[in-house]
């Protein structure tokens, strides 16, 4: 069955490396992987410099959309790349790419979907901005501001608290969930639900 619409590509934002895999930085690949866990699939490494996952999601029929699931393997800073690479390979829209990556000035797990947008120096975004032009989707998972005096490079690359830890899967369900239906059902139907 082919896809009327082709697929979707879907970039969970994170820095490669087991020392960074917990990080607050690295909430888009959580998300990614647990989008791959859905699908029943396991990443394959990719000649764009990525882990990629190809699948469904949504349910069987008119809905049903297939979906790219990657995890630039560059730095951060330089998701770009990776993300061009990816979108030329499987010849994918930019209204049909979603960032999935964590936001500062979003409160600790709450949710922003939108379509466009400046990067908020966010250098993830940033790289993706500077690659493909602003009009990308972007899941935007809350982690709210470092507390007193901590430098933000210092907190984005800290380890979620104990305590934040303790509704983390949660929260990174709801996000795989918010992807799926920004993808299924489109941008305003997935804010409503889940834009809090």
């Amino acid at each position: 069955m082919t896809d009327a619409v082709g697929p979707w590509l879907v970039v969970g934002l994170g820095n490669p490396g087991p020392e960074y895999a917990a990080n607050r930085h690295n909430v888009g690949f959580m998300v990614a992987d647990l989008l791959a866990d859905r699908m029943r699939s396991k990443f394959k490494a990719h000649k764009a410099r990525a882990q990629v996952v190809e699948g469904r999601i949504g349910a069987p029929g008119p809905s049903n959309r297939r979906v790219i699931v990657a995890k630039p393997m560059s730095f951060m800073n330089l998701s770009g790349g990776p993300v061009t690479a990816l979108r030329d390979f499987y010849k994918v829209p930019v209204e049909r790419i979603v960032a999935v990556h964590d936001e500062l000035d979003v409160d600790y797990g709450s949710l922003r979907l939108k379509l466009g947008g400046g990067d908020n120096g966010h250098n993830g975004l940033k790289s993706m901005t500077k690659s493909l032009g602003p009009d990308y989707h972007r899941v935007r998972f809350g982690i709210g501001r470092p507390p007193g005096r901590m430098q933000v490079a210092d907190f984005v690359l800290k380890d979620f608290s104990s305590v934040e830890r303790k509704e983390l899967d949660f929260l990174v369900d709801r996000a795989a969930d918010a992807v799926e239906s920004l993808a299924v059902d489109g941008l305003e139907r997935a804010q409503s639900t889940y834009n809090s």
